[in-house]
């Protein structure tokens, strides 16, 4: 048998040119190739973070998920919360904007405030009484807000985002229908 593969081997490559011809060496690996689309964070947990930005634009937030948040947002605990802003930067603010902080368990140990296209150093006020509750203040722009909040939370962090749209909007309340009596 070992006859008939070595002259059908002759026969088949006997028309190539010798830089052709098949080698008879043959290269073993013991390591899986590396493909390049693959990446592993192993820094991250299995399950990715349940909120992350994918874009943001004049008119909306993105997440990851597909929802569009077109107003002022706060994402905490894996969670998405409307926010219920005065509508000019400062004026008007006071420590119930940041209420849902105090009652939070366990507290974020940062808390990224996006200040929406510009940054704007928040009052003093608001630095002292997030402070008090042991959460650190980092203020941004919003598209750098977003950025790092997903890069914070992919890393596993207690982090927390307070984010103003890129253009302000009016705070839309809606009310609940009430049934007609009967």
């Amino acid at each position: 048998m070992q006859g008939f593969c070595q002259a059908a081997r002759r026969r088949s490559t006997t028309h190539l040119p010798r830089r052709a011809q098949p080698s008879l060496r043959v290269n073993f690996h013991c390591d899986p190739p590396l493909r390049s689309s693959t990446f592993t964070n192993i820094l991250a947990d299995a399950a990715p973070p349940p909120v992350l930005v994918d874009s943001i634009t004049e008119e909306a937030i993105r997440l990851h998920d597909g929802l569009m948040i077109p107003s002022a947002c706060i994402f905490l605990d894996g969670k998405v919360f409307l926010w219920d802003v005065p509508s000019t930067l400062w004026s008007g603010w006071t420590q119930s904007q940041f209420k849902i902080f105090e009652v939070v368990r366990p507290r974020p140990e940062m808390l990224i405030l996006g200040t929406g296209k510009s940054l704007a150093l928040p009052p003093p006020f608001l630095r002292s009484h997030l402070s008090q509750l042991g959460i650190q203040l980092e203020t941004m722009d919003t598209r750098n807000a977003c950025s790092t909040y997903n890069l914070l939370s992919e890393e596993g962090r207690r982090v927390a985002a307070a984010l103003l749209p890129l253009r302000p909007q009016p705070w839309q309340k809606t009310q609940n229908p009430t049934k007609p009596n009967q």
